[in-house]
């Protein structure tokens, strides 16, 4: 490599300015890092079940809105609660993916009821609706109900997950 001495002084100094720089404190890997801002420091946390399954894996909520007046709760971060028992903070894709199916345009927020024949869906209220459950279940039960004995009961008709 052949080198004059124009390009030596070139080479001399701009490697006494980066040393000297890094000595000062301005080292490119040092000035671009920071301490990230944790996303998470005002919201308000929520444990619950993931509603996909059976398992009954824990999940941590983030929500907005501690309390202040004009702040509308929003619900903006999903992830495994690392204390529950049965996931210890790991959560399947669906699981993962419980704040899309929060803020879907297609998700149902009201119960509604559609009358036998009719092609239309009308909304009722939660009381109503749980009325309605509760009183077509007690007319099955009480219809198909088995009494064998003292110990064996079997309700045939109905079953849940």
């Amino acid at each position: 490599m052949q080198i004059n001495r124009r390009g030596f002084f070139k080479v001399c100094a701009g490697g006494m300015t980066g040393t000297t720089l890094a000595a000062l404190g301005f080292a490119p890997t040092e000035a671009m890092a920071s301490v990230r801002q944790y996303k998470l420091p005002r919201a308000k946390e929520t444990r619950n079940n993931c509603t996909y399954c059976s398992v009954g894996c824990g999940v941590l909520m983030y929500s907005l809105g501690d309390g202040a007046k004009n702040a509308k709760p929003a619900i903006y971060h999903i992830e495994g609660d690392p204390d529950h028992p049965v996931s210890r903070g790991s959560l399947c894709p669906k699981g993962a993916g419980l704040v899309d199916d929060i803020h879907s345009e297609g998700r149902l927020k009201h119960p509604e009821y559609r009358a036998p024949g009719s092609d239309k869906w009308q909304r009722i209220s939660w009381d109503d609706a749980i009325d309605r459950i509760a009183r077509l279940m007690k007319a099955d039960r009480d219809a198909d109900f088995e009494r064998v004995n003292a110990v064996v009961n079997r309700w045939l008709t109905t079953g849940m997950l």
